[in-house]
């Protein structure tokens, strides 16, 4: 399976079991939570007789929630490879995780 913007939507969408999953969503938008933001924050390119070998996607999420026991970042992490956790802060009253998936 190639790994696409949309296979990520996709698993991701399967994780949360709905689909309160946005990729750079507007301001406009009314969100339902918990839910999760997504954006792609960079490229890797791994060179090789000066062209590019190997390249892949990095995409940050940020999972937004309101209960401060949520299982939701455990189970991100349980649930995905390539994944690791960098941070967490709390805006509006609700608690906001964030995270570099490779994919």
């Amino acid at each position: 399976m190639e790994k696409t913007r949309l296979t990520l939507q996709t698993a991701l969408e399967e994780f949360m079991g709905n689909r309160n999953v946005h990729y750079q969503p507007p301001a406009s938008i009314k969100l339902k939570y918990p839910c999760i933001l997504y954006e792609m924050s960079r490229i890797n390119q791994i060179p090789a007789d000066n062209r590019t070998y190997l390249k892949y996607k990095e995409y940050t999420l940020t999972i937004i929630h309101s209960d401060a026991d949520s299982t939701l970042p455990d189970d991100i992490l349980d649930t995905f490879e390539m994944i690791a956790f960098d941070r967490t802060y709390r805006a509006d009253g609700l608690y906001h995780d964030v995270f570099t998936i490779i994919w």
